[in-house]
């Protein structure tokens, strides 16, 4: 099997691309890219049995619904838009609450925050894979929603502080940490970036949670949540330790 992980950003610099072979009861790291573009995301894709993007893959239903009746001059004025707790609803996913009560780590708001425009970027990128023939279902299409920080916090992990030019210790300690959990990993000559950079190491953790969906690993929506992950997107957080993963 072979995964690739995306740590998208709004534009290509600050985006990282990492692809993981797993065989012969190891994941080797065969490439790590920084400052990547939508043509090299949709060749690794294609070329990949599944991948995960670190990037929001839908916007809330209640938040579509408003804008598109505002866009045409239907909006009620008695919709709640006066304060931040009436506006709750418009900001957050269903995925998004189910992973806030599940990990106790917010998601950042796809509707309310600069995380829009990498949301913006990341649709793009669907849609291209779309017209090559990739299957590019919300849910449990070849590439799924990843979040490594839901992923370290259910892993028993490091899952904040380490994304800043101040905490690369923690940088490094979360990849020393991570190397023992996961004692198949082979970083190799790509060991240097991942301390330097949390682009990286986001890409291979995307490239680690690809993994987990593919193996049925991740907790899936159930029941009615299906239909609004499907719109939304759903973020794909693993239900198993580390060990579970081994090739």
């Amino acid at each position: 099997m072979r995964t690739v992980g995306v740590d998208l950003a709004a534009e290509p610099k600050k985006t990282a691309l990492a692809v993981v072979d797993w065989s012969d009861g190891v994941a080797r790291v065969e490439s790590i890219r920084l400052g990547v573009g939508n043509d090299a995301i949709a060749e690794a894709v294609l070329a990949c049995d599944r991948a995960g993007i670190d990037a929001p893959f839908g916007w809330p239903d209640a938040f579509v619904r408003m804008v598109s009746e505002h866009h045409a001059g239907r909006l009620p004025a008695t919709v709640g838009l006066a304060n931040r707790e009436g506006r709750r609803p418009l900001t957050k996913r269903r995925t998004d609450l189910v992973v806030q009560a599940a990990t106790g780590i917010a998601p950042l708001s796809v509707s309310a925050d600069l995380i829009a425009h990498v949301a913006l970027r990341c649709a793009g990128i669907l849609a291209e894979l779309g017209d090559l023939g990739v299957d590019v279902g919300r849910v449990d299409g070849r590439v799924v929603e990843a979040y490594p920080a839901a992923a370290l916090r259910t892993w028993g992990l490091v899952s904040r502080g380490y994304k800043s030019v101040q905490n690369r210790v923690t940088l490094g300690e979360l990849v020393d940490a991570f190397l023992v959990a996961a004692d198949w990993m082979e970083l190799g000559a790509f060991q240097t970036i991942c301390r330097e950079s949390d682009d990286a190491l986001d890409a291979v953790l995307a490239a680690v949670i690809a993994r987990a969906a593919a193996l049925g690993c991740t907790a899936l929506p159930e029941g009615g949540d299906r239909d609004v992950a499907e719109r939304e997107g759903w973020i794909h957080v693993p239900t198993a330790g580390l060990q579970s993963l081994r090739p």
